[in-house]
């Protein structure tokens, strides 16, 4: 089966709001904590090894980074939250930039929250959902290392998730296990996003 999200191409970083590209088109935004794997779920969806950089120091991605899949459809990285360590005035910038994006992008169509199935909704992930119910964005949540547990265990932690999503957000929320290493889940949450990408 052929991949709609395997032409994706690094296209710009931004660290303020004038350095976004143009608010056209159509993009799905991207976030997780530092560790949570996010830049091997953005390689494994796309089936490009090389595409978002993995790195051995959690929190590299410190600005909204673009990948343009075809013009105007786009992957939006957003920066990694929890182990950074950056200063507090940097993370203030970054909360009121990705507040001032989540507020007023007409291009976001819906948001993947990556978090590790053994330490999941954290209160940023949980923030990060926020956001997205908030303005009635589509939201779907990776439980990302799913091959770091056993069927039984993976079934409970996604049981325990989806009931809390559940409490919170109604069934505005999806959630799925995954795996980049075991390529578990990557069709079903590559279908998810290039739904919304329309592609």
């Amino acid at each position: 089966m052929s991949n709609p999200l395997n032409p994706a191409q690094y296209l710009l970083s931004a660290h303020t709001t004038r350095q976004l590209p143009a608010d056209g088109g159509t993009e799905v935004a991207f976030a997780g904590r530092s560790n949570a794997g996010k830049s091997s779920a953005l390689n494994a969806l796309t089936h490009r090894n090389g595409l978002a950089r993995v790195s051995k120091t959690p929190g590299r991605t410190q600005q909204l980074v673009f990948f343009q899949v075809q013009p105007e459809r786009y992957l939006v990285d957003l920066p990694g939250y929890g182990y950074a360590k950056v200063p507090q005035e940097l993370q203030a910038h970054w909360q009121a930039f990705i507040d001032q994006y989540f507020h007023t992008r007409e291009a976001l169509r819906g948001l993947v929250v990556v978090m590790d199935i053994r330490h999941p909704l954290k209160d940023y992930d949980r923030q990060m959902l926020g956001y997205a119910v908030q303005r009635g964005l589509p939201a779907h949540a990776l439980l990302t290392k799913a091959d770091k547990l056993g069927r039984g265990q993976q079934a409970q932690a996604l049981q325990a998730v989806k009931k809390e999503l559940f409490s919170s957000f109604g069934d505005t929320v999806g959630v799925q296990t995954f795996s980049a290493e075991s390529k578990q889940g990557v069709e079903e949450a590559r279908a998810v996003v290039a739904g919304w990408l329309g592609l």
